[in-house]
């Protein structure tokens, strides 16, 4: 099927959800992919933080080639090696006591709000503790639960009435999560890096107030990683940038470098709150998606790959702010999450690149974001800021 062929084809048999760009890709290779012309792109998109490894990694293919041939699926009525192991290198490796698995970020955040609800009408029954406190610009899902708590009116409106007791603070302001943080308080869910709401890092003093107020509180401290988890900040885990340890932690997008996973990591006491038939999942850890992860799992946190991550985020950083425009506002982010805020839309400039090879972004109506993959070299890196450059010149003229 053809370019033509097949967009005419999707417009006829797909629930019209995604306005999609005008390319069709038919395979990656490391840093690149290739469209259906044979035309190369270089990828600062990863498919949304997804793809840490790049395109066809060797490791990571070979891995679900041999999977595939011995077990893909039994549910989870039954248990399966994999997904044991990959449960073990979360736990031995976080905060975390227990994970729960399930397919996707949307459904990791479901899971935790649903955790925090029992835990507190298990610990606390005689207390009417249902609120959830979350943060403006922050964006955990579009399933219901998880669209409760996120603050973006488009995305909320054509759905309510949603999930009620959710109140919105503004992040990185403690005096404002003080007044909202009380008795009644639940959960308080938060991005460490917020990643569609245009790329904004949390404070160190900010995170610090919000498990302090937690602790008063006896609410639980929900920090949603589905982005900026597993590497992308240049730690393995975005929250141990600010030294301070959540509740429940959720992940998906890098996990499993393309295959659909989710995994809700929680403390002792979370998990205890909960028993069999509390939640579930068909699909989720089968052992085809857990040994992808494994791979995944295990290239990120070898020993040298989070430095380098680090050493390209602090290059990457560099070569943007070198970048001469009166269109940018600011260049902020954390490890390879990274985003330019210019004083009008970026629309044009993701189109512009795209059309030069380069995939990147946007994280709201004025914010360029670049999310490589975890494996890109200073090579790339200089190649995608010349074709910013290029693209910002562009805008300039007009």
């Amino acid at each position: 099927m053809n370019y033509t062929d097949t967009v005419s084809t999707d417009a006829a048999v797909i629930v019209p959800t995604y306005k999609r760009a005008e390319v069709l890709f038919e395979r990656g290779e490391g840093m690149y992919l290739f469209d259906s012309e044979g035309k190369r792109y270089l990828d600062f998109a990863a498919g949304i933080a997804v793809t840490a490894l790049g395109h066809a990694d060797p490791e990571w293919v070979a891995a679900v080639s041999d999977q595939a041939a011995l077990l893909a699926h039994v549910s989870n009525l039954y248990h399966t090696e994999p997904q044991v192991q990959l449960a073990q290198r979360l736990v031995q490796n976080s905060f975390a006591s227990r994970v729960f698995f399930c397919n996707s970020g949307t459904e990791a955040n479901e899971a935790a709000l649903k955790f925090a609800r029992k835990f507190v009408g298990k610990n606390f029954p005689e207390q009417d503790k249902h609120g959830i406190v979350a943060f403006h610009r922050g964006f955990h899902g579009r399933t219901i639960g998880a669209l409760s708590v996120t603050a973006n009116e488009n995305y909320r409106e054509p759905f309510v009435p949603l999930m009620p007791g959710v109140e919105f603070s503004t992040f990185n302001d403690l005096d404002e999560a003080t007044a909202r943080i009380g008795a009644t308080t639940c959960a308080v869910i938060v991005e460490p890096v917020q990643g569609e709401g245009g790329v904004h890092p949390a404070t160190q003093e900010f995170f610090q107030g919000l498990r302090a107020l937690c602790d008063e509180h006896n609410a639980l401290l929900i920090f949603d990683e589905i982005q900026c988890g597993l590497g992308r900040t240049g730690k393995l885990w975005a929250y141990e940038q600010h030294g301070v340890v959540p509740d429940i932690m959720t992940l998906a997008k890098p996990l499993a470098g393309g295959l659909p996973i989710g995994a809700t990591l929680v403390t002792e006491d979370v998990a205890q709150a909960m028993e069999p038939g509390d939640h579930g999942s068909t699909f989720a850890a089968g052992p085809l998606v857990c040994r992808a992860a494994e791979v995944v799992f295990d290239r990120v946190a070898a020993p040298g790959f989070l430095q380098g991550v680090q050493s390209n985020s602090e290059y990457l950083m560099h070569r943007l702010r070198t970048l001469e425009s009166e269109h940018i506002v600011e260049v902020r982010g954390a490890g390879l999450l990274l985003g330019v805020e210019f004083d009008q839309p970026v629309a044009d400039v993701v189109a512009t690149a795209r059309d030069q090879g380069l995939i990147v972004i946007n994280a709201g109506e004025n914010v360029l974001r670049l999310c490589p993959p975890l494996i890109v070299a200073r090579t790339e890196i200089d190649t995608a800021v010349s074709i910013i450059e290029a693209c910002i010149d562009e805008m300039d003229l007009q």
